[in-house]
């Protein structure tokens, strides 16, 4: 039997409007299994069994929308719907995640932090660090320019033995610093990086960067060099030497690196242009023509005329009377069968030669020109006067110049068969084979970077210590917790005290206490880790018949918890407990591990960061907070509606003219209003009617509200002023003539209309 999907849904609700929940969820359920992708209904569907405490269920149906809007790319959509998941199933790292990725997307930098921070919580004390660190890592990418945070971290892939890992984040880190230019800097970084990979592409490509900066691009020429020792014919590395040798200013050395990477990788050859150019600049014409001459066949075979003859333009435009590179020209028009370019070249070729007193090439030139046009008498004459013209055996044939089939292209040779003398002429006989100079060998005389120290210790302890309790109060308000969650939050951050406390970190366990204190109020485990503090700053000693119970990092704690400081010896580093799936891939056992106190400065660095207004001003822009704030409203999730559109309300102005703070205040009172604070909703209310350029229709509109939020709060006076106003200006306006007989009704007062007061603009002023 068909669905009737019409008749279902009004049958739901009219279960809803009765207060049948049950049978409302039945309905619901019917409309989802036929359409799968009724998106509304199975929100509504999830929000019902939300209602009978159905926890699992709705967190199904909020999960597949959630999905579906982040395939989608409806990225702020999806945020909301993982939102009511994480009401429902805190501390869940999936969810948390997907959360964190969202907002980073967004450029949510604050919220993405927050939820990646609880992540490598969670990891920690599940004792998975590669996870751990990994979720650092995409910290670390939302402020790409913090090139501690990048070290910090390679320090800690390498105590896990994951050199690759640690290795990218070396190059990462140093090209932040060549990209703001500190150049010595990044070269240090990217030496600790090949140690490690002496062949890895991103750094070199970092090194070369740093160095060019440097203006010593031969020094990265050395260390590609000594890259390619184990693998000589590594494409990507034999391209970056001829790079580097281009930005040395080496035309030899280049062209000895381009020919090799030819030799393995034909189509590059025009790389070959560059070498060209770099001997033109130098002043060695001979030398370019000679590069040209070897990549001449191959650019006119491959239809790179126009690219061959601008190249020999800039030859000639050094040396307008060089022979060589007028043959050049003249093989170019030959190949193309243009008739007027070829006698022209061949004309230029001919004189030339003639000054230069080459009669080879004098003879040669003026030989196809007597062909051309025979009836040239100055032209024969003057061959006759060297010779008479080339056999022509000797000489390749006039192209007919006819339709004729396309010419294959000619293979590039190899790059042994490359090795021809530069000062040659140049040959114009198709049979002509041009060869590449071979490749030099490699330098042995160039050395590996000096190996560093690698810096040790790194603790996630001291990571999520800096940061949890800013995450904790930024997200206290988002979720009303039951007595048992509180306890549990209470005994967990209590747990992170004591740490705090037995590492000496004592500023950051007074912190987390206050903060603990806002959330939970006075608690006596609050005041007795005060107590033990108070006694650890002013040496007391614990009172007698205390038992310990364990001792860490240099301190005793007692079953009473109070501390007193254990034998003055070093502090043991703390091991981290990787588990056999956390484990790295290559097999190296885990480092011990002690606590890093670079990384824990830089992670309360964070928090202070995400405290200050300047950080918070730039999370994200307008645009995007006010959309989110819709997504939230459009799910219900009202607490969090008000908090973006708050943001947003702070990115704009009353006076900016765009419509966009009354958007704001009026949505932040229809928020306020379904949050059950209507007071608050008349001042935003207010705040709207203050923008600029507000229209009629808008004033009104907003007074109504107004009017509307006064009667809900109790304040029937005001009410009816408010409604009065509207009423003054508009009697059919919505049913504001009801509700001022309905108010007048309700005060005792006569149903004749007094004349309005602007309550509205007594608020704005």
């Amino acid at each position: 039997m068909v669905l009737d999907k019409a008749k279902t849904l009004r049958a739901a609700e009219k279960y809803l409007e009765s207060g049948k929940i049950a049978a409302a969820i039945k309905e619901y359920s019917q409309i989802v299994a036929v359409d799968a992708d009724d998106f509304t209904a199975l929100n509504m569907l999830g929000d019902l069994y939300t209602r009978v405490g159905n926890t699992a269920e709705a967190i199904v149906c909020f999960h597949r929308i959630a999905e579906h809007y982040r395939e989608q790319g409806f990225g702020l959509k999806a945020i909301a719907m993982y939102k009511k998941i994480d009401r429902l199933q805190p501390n869940d790292i999936e969810i948390a995640t997907n959360l964190a990725d969202l907002y980073a997307q967004q450029d949510l930098i604050v919220e993405a932090r927050a939820h990646y921070l609880a992540v490598v919580d969670a990891h920690n004390r599940a004792c998975a660090a590669q996870s751990a660190l990994e979720t650092l890592r995409k910290i670390a990418d939302l402020e790409p320019q913090n090139t501690q945070i990048r070290t910090k971290l390679a320090d800690g892939y390498l105590n896990l033995g994951l050199k690759r890992e640690a290795a990218e984040c070396f190059a990462e880190a140093g090209q932040a610093m060549v990209a703001r230019g500190a150049c010595d800097e990044a070269l240090e970084v990217f030496g600790r990086a090949l140690v490690i990979q002496p062949d890895d592409y991103a750094t070199l490509k970092g090194v070369l960067a740093a160095h060019i900066a440097r203006g010593t691009a031969d020094e990265a020429a050395e260390l590609i060099e000594q890259a390619l020792k184990s693998n000589p014919e590594d494409r990507e590395l034999l391209a970056l030497l001829a790079d580097a040798y281009f930005e040395a200013e080496e035309p030899e050395q280049a062209e000895r690196a381009t020919a090799s990477l030819v030799g393995g990788e034909p189509g590059s050859y025009l790389r070959f242009k560059e070498v060209a150019r770099l001997y033109v600049r130098q002043g060695k014409i001979a030398e370019a023509v000679s590069v040209v001459a070897k990549i001449t066949e191959q650019m006119l075979a491959e239809r790179q005329d126009s690219q061959l003859l601008q190249l020999i333009d800039e030859l000639l435009a050094s040396d307008a009377d060089n022979v060589q590179a007028l043959r050049l020209v003249a093989r170019a028009h030959w190949w193309l069968r243009d008739m007027d370019g070829l006698k022209a070249s061949l004309e230029r070729l001919a004189e030339a030669a003639q000054a230069q007193e080459l009669n080879d090439d004098e003879r040669y030139a003026l030989t196809q020109l007597t062909r051309l046009d025979p009836a040239q008498e100055e032209h024969v004459a003057r061959l006759n006067e060297l010779g008479g013209a080339i056999e022509e055996e000797t000489v390749q044939a006039l192209p007919e110049f006819e339709v004729v089939a396309e010419r294959e292209p000619e293979p590039v040779a190899s790059a042994e068969e490359f090795v021809s003398n530069s000062q040659e002429a140049v040959p114009v006989s198709d049979e002509t084979v041009f060869e590449w100079n071979p490749v030099a060998e490699v330098s042995e005389e160039t050395t590996a970077p000096a190996e560093s120290e690698f810096e040790t210790g790194f603790s996630f302890e001291s990571i999520v210590a800096e940061e949890l309790p800013t995450t904790m109060s930024e997200t206290a308000t988002e979720q009303p917790a039951g007595d048992d969650r509180v306890a549990a939050m209470l005994r967990q951050e209590l747990e992170s005290v004591d740490f705090y406390i037995a590492q000496g970190y004592i500023d950051i366990a007074i912190d987390t206490l206050e903060l603990l204190e806002q959330q939970c109020g006075v608690h006596p485990d609050i005041i007795s880790r005060r107590e033990q503090i108070n006694q650890l700053q002013t040496g007391a000693v614990p009172e007698a018949g205390a038992s310990p119970v364990i001792e860490e990092g240099g301190v005793v704690i007692t079953s009473d918890l109070d501390i007193t400081p254990a034998s003055p010896e070093p502090e043991p580093e703390i091991a981290l407990n990787v588990p056999a799936a956390a484990a790295p891939e290559n097999g190296a056992e885990p480092a011990t591990m002690g606590i890093d106190a670079g990384l824990a400065e830089i992670f309360e660095e964070y928090r202070a960061s995400s405290e200050s207004e300047g950080e918070a001003a730039a999370n994200g822009d307008y645009e995007t907070h006010y959309n989110l704030g819709l997504a939230y409203k459009d799910m219900d999730l009202f607490e969090d509606a008000l908090e973006e559109f708050q943001m947003a309300a702070n990115l704009t102005s009353p006076a900016d003219g765009t419509g966009r703070y009354l958007q704001c205040c009026n949505l932040l009172g229809h928020c306020f209003v379904q949050t059950g604070a209507p007071e608050v909703a008349v001042k935003w209310f207010a705040k709207g009617l203050s923008a600029a350029h507000v229209s009629d229709e808008e004033r009104m509109a907003l007074t109504y509200e107004i009017a509307a939020a006064y009667e809900q709060a109790g304040d029937l006076h005001h009410a009816l002023e408010s409604f009065t106003e509207v009423y003054g200006n508009n009697v059919s306006y919505r049913n504001v003539n009801e509700r001022v007989k309905t108010l007048k009704t309700r005060l005792g007062e006569k149903s004749t209309i007094t004349p309005p007061v602007s309550r509205s603009e007594q608020l704005v002023n």
